[in-house]
């Protein structure tokens, strides 16, 4: 086999079949529209894939969702997670060591994990195979791109060995669920808004439920479903109708994952992709809400994936909108959706430009935003406040951010208030300092707003 290449449309799946008939360990490198994936292989199995669109959030996603069945996956733990390993967020806390600055940031981050047994090898094998099939299923979209092949890593830790055909198998349900709803919706990154329009009574919109509607600004799809807790497809099927009728639009994703992988819009060529992958009888397990339930022996190799049904056109003309996670039901009206929470957040700086720019990026998201330029009377007005969270800038005249933080943090009132730090410093000294003084995260100047709409998503859901 070619150690290097181009292909075009469909050969990722032939490239990665091939592989997975090789006895040698190698490292699939592909290049695609800027976006770079990387597959691990040992003797034709996975070891682990990711993609370089934001690993860490990807990361922080899954993790929050298995969560829900480890009380010591704490958010304290994944936030400290993030200090130590994201490469924005510097590793200098990780021993220098240079095999460990090889492997992927993220794959390290697990290691760690489970070092500190804030993960179980299985948990953390449970982990990996559902970060593998969530970046194979983007890899198998790729159209065109050059891939290369290297030498694999002696001493990268082996958490879990995954079968190709396994993870291919459950991508063909996924990609066939997400069949369903194209054109409409072609990329999990999309972000849904809820329109209330006088021509959408009562009785022609379905009941939903008010969590979704809450956080149905500025998320995307993906990122709603697991503030929900729920699979990312199902989410996807209950707002279908609203899009079919126009009271949801769709917008965009957001940079950078507008670069990834549009699920197909041709159905040719979605055909070709599924009769590329071999048929089988067996049944796939049954999980759509979390995380499948994780039992106590240690799992050498994960092989059992999860069954999500296909859904047919005729689910959608007569929908109905359940609400899977408050035991009451709620239909949606403009009365319901002007009383929705809205999260109060309070931003320190000095700078009136990074105030605005703060504002902008939030104000039409669902969130209230409290702007403070001067950090003198920032205490009282936090306390007339009462904010969600709190954004604080360091470098400001009269008070330092980290003596503000202190301050802040001696009240009662907010001992548990996130506060993150707005800098445009990024040495380690001033990480180690936030954390000493009690910050919850680390957003460092000039952000986007997706990278500020992460830290939100990280403290506030």
């Amino acid at each position: 086999m070619n150690n290097s290449g181009t292909f075009t449309k469909l050969r990722p799946l032939s490239l990665l079949r091939q592989l997975s008939n090789c006895s040698d360990s190698t490292c699939l490198q592909v290049l695609s529209n800027s976006v770079s994936w990387s597959i691990y292989l040992e003797q034709g199995k996975i070891t682990y894939a990711t993609h370089s669109v934001e690993p860490f959030d990807r990361l922080e996603r899954h993790l929050r969702r298995l969560s829900q069945q480890i009380p010591l996956l704490t958010n304290e733990v994944r936030v400290q997670v993030r200090l130590m390993f994201e490469p924005d967020s510097h590793s200098q806390l990780i021993k220098n060591d240079s095999n460990s600055r090889s492997h992927p940031p993220e794959y390290q981050a697990i290691s760690w994990l489970v070092s500190q047994q804030h993960l179980h090898s299985t948990q953390a094998a449970v982990l990996v195979q559902e970060l593998v099939k969530e970046v194979i299923e983007s890899f198998l979209l790729i159209k065109e791109g050059t891939y290369e092949l290297t030498e694999p890593l002696d001493r990268m830790p082996k958490i879990c060995r995954l079968g190709v055909e396994k993870i291919l198998e459950y991508c063909q349900v996924r990609l066939q669920n997400w069949q369903a709803f194209i054109p409409k919706i072609s990329s999990l990154y999309q972000r849904p808004y809820l329109l209330i329009n006088s021509k959408f009574d009562d009785q022609d919109l379905p009941n939903i439920q008010p969590d979704l509607i809450n956080w149905m600004k500025g998320f995307s799809l993906c990122h709603l479903a697991v503030i929900l807790n729920q699979d990312e497809i199902q989410l996807a099927r209950n707002l279908y109708p609203y899009i079919l009728k126009g009271a949801i639009i769709l917008h965009e994703p957001d940079p950078p994952y507008d670069k990834l992988p549009k699920i197909f819009e041709e159905q040719s060529l979605f055909s070709k992709l599924i009769s590329g992958l071999v048929d089988t009888k067996e049944e796939l397990s049954n999980t759509v809400n979390s995380y499948p339930n994780i039992p106590e022996e240690k799992i050498v190799t994960v092989q059992r994936l999860p069954q999500i049904s296909t859904p047919s056109k005729e689910n959608f003309q007569e929908p109905t909108i359940s609400n899977n996670i408050n035991s009451t039901s709620q239909r949606v009206t403009a009365t319901t959706v002007t009383v929705q929470k809205v999260h109060k957040i309070v931003s320190v700086d000095d700078s009136p430009t990074i105030l605005k720019e703060i504002s902008y990026f939030l104000e039409n998201e669902n969130f209230s935003v409290v702007t403070i330029n001067d950090p003198v009377k920032a205490v009282l007005s936090i306390i007339r406040h009462k904010p969600d969270l709190i954004l604080l800038d360091l470098n400001m005249l009269g008070i330092d951010g980290y003596e503000l933080c202190r301050i802040i943090r001696n009240n009662s009132l907010f001992q548990n208030t996130p506060i993150i730090f707005v800098t445009g410093n990024k040495g380690i000294v001033d990480k180690v300092k936030a954390k000493l003084v009690g910050a919850s995260g680390y957003l460092t100047k000039p952000f986007t707003r997706a990278e500020l709409l992460k830290i939100v998503f990280m403290h506030l859901t």
